[in-house]
């Protein structure tokens, strides 16, 4: 059974940094491109960013370049993401989820395999 377990969420003020971290477990890991993706009241989900499955290529969203950065560990099964100089439009329900994808994997529905989501607000 995969599972997908992410954590680090919580509340934080405009300006500041959380990291958020996935663990994946039953499953391949190493095989699969991992993404974040992120979810606020009325809007779709979309992507903040992925990584491919070595490390070696990552994609950001425009909103978030230059201030979040993913990665990963192998070894570990998890995936990061570094959210520095957050703002209180990054708000919302962020979950972590696996593709099995080589190449790009911009849409949530070339995801198989989803986290429960955790939450992050920045207050203002």
């Amino acid at each position: 059974q995969v599972q997908l377990v992410e954590s680090g969420g919580g509340l934080v003020q405009a300006g500041g940094s959380l990291r958020l971290s996935c663990a994946a477990s039953g499953l391949a890991f190493s095989r699969y491109t991992m993404g974040w993706f992120r979810q606020s009241p009325g809007k779709e989900r979309e992507i903040v960013a992925y990584i491919n499955q070595r490390g070696t290529n990552t994609y950001y969203t425009n909103s978030v370049k230059g201030r979040f950065t993913i990665s990963r560990e192998n070894a570990k099964n998890t995936v990061y993401l570094q959210m520095n100089t957050l703002k209180p439009e990054d708000t919302a329900v962020y979950y972590c989820a696996a593709s099995g994808v080589w190449g790009e994997a911009r849409l949530a529905s070339q995801y198989s395999y989803w986290g429960q989501g955790t939450q992050v607000t920045v207050s203002s």
